[in-house]
């Protein structure tokens, strides 16, 4: 497994890592979970899961590990795990995120599964619950969805407050994902960020793939300025998967998978973000070893990214289509 440092931050990594949103809760916006998680989806089952999916990634060598205050449960199930395997501190870099509450209470058909608040009290709040769980472990601590529109680049205390964390050691890096179709305007704003000349951000974790590659130019300048780049939703929630089953999909699956004819598209999805040198770490959410499996095989797949440039689709489409996608 390929090692890398995410951005200037000094924090090892590997170019693929794995995000438990998908096994630290019952219930998530992927296609084919019914295929993935039959039968028992308990905190038993679930954090059992949790423990083959990572035993997996450490004897693949991956490092990087993403949770989030909102997936469910997952943060207790990592840190159970690392305390069971006596996982070394420097073996494994961790992130996490803030900013959403997790609402569904282990119900797969909740009718709200999270709640957002991007305020200075969630915040704080949501640090003294991953660090309860994590301690020193807490390496990257991110917003979750950032967007422009939030006002959260706006709020002084608050930016004051992350990069205050940072100085005292509650984590070694600062962070934000991006979300929607105006994530271009919030990644701009996350660059230009400073408290008192200090650079807010260290991290920034983004959407990118086959169907979605707008972001490309300006990850790039990103990573050139420093900041580690960790790309989210890889497979598209399933899109780019052979689990999905819908027919507006069809003739995009089947070109994809002209691409390199016997290479599963998941694999060739994986391979398009893996082909750009500025992703840092390319997150599996893998809900299976068997995935993650395939998706260790994707590093040794080349893919021309070119070769599908044709596929994506305009920001606005595809962030239509994700909403549209059902908890599942």
């Amino acid at each position: 497994m390929t090692g890398t440092t995410l951005g200037t931050s000094g924090l090892r990594v590997s170019r693929l890592g794995v995000g438990l949103a998908a096994i630290g809760r019952p219930g998530y916006i992927t296609l084919g979970r019914a295929r993935d998680l039959a039968g028992d989806r308990s905190p038993e089952a679930l954090a059992a899961r949790v423990d083959d999916v990572l035993d997996v990634a450490r004897a693949a060598g991956i490092r990087y590990v993403d949770v989030a205050r909102s997936y469910g449960r997952a943060e207790e199930f990592l840190a159970q795990w690392l305390a069971a395997r006596a996982v070394p501190r420097d073996a494994l870099t961790i992130g996490s995120k803030w900013g959403y509450r997790y609402t569904a209470g282990w119900r797969v058909d909740a009718p709200v599964h999270e709640e957002k608040e991007l305020s200075l009290a969630r915040f704080e709040q949501q640090l003294g619950e991953s660090r309860a769980l994590l301690g020193d472990r807490l390496d990257v601590y991110a917003i979750h969805s950032a967007t422009a529109e939030s006002g959260v680049f706006e709020d002084e205390r608050l930016v004051a407050a992350l990069v205050a964390a940072r100085r005292r050691g509650d984590c070694r890096a600062i962070g934000l994902t991006l979300s929607g179709a105006t994530s271009a305007r919030a990644l701009e704003r996350a660059m230009a960020a400073r408290a008192d000349g200090e650079r807010v951000f260290d991290v920034v974790q983004a959407t990118f793939n086959v169907l979605e590659p707008s972001l490309a130019t300006r990850l790039e300048a990103a990573h050139d300025a420093g900041l580690g780049v960790i790309a989210k939703e890889v497979f598209a929630n399933g899109r780019l998967t052979d689990a999905n089953p819908r027919a507006d999909d069809r003739a995009m699956l089947a070109r994809l998978a002209a691409v390199a004819p016997g290479i599963p598209v998941d694999r060739l999805a994986l391979a398009f973000v893996l082909a750009h040198p500025f992703v840092d770490v390319a997150l599996s959410g893998a809900a299976t070893v068997a995935q993650l499996r395939s998706h260790s095989d994707a590093l040794a797949v080349r893919l021309d990214p070119a070769a599908v440039a044709v596929l994506a689709e305009t920001p606005e489409r595809y962030w239509a289509t994700r909403a549209s996608l059902p908890w599942t």
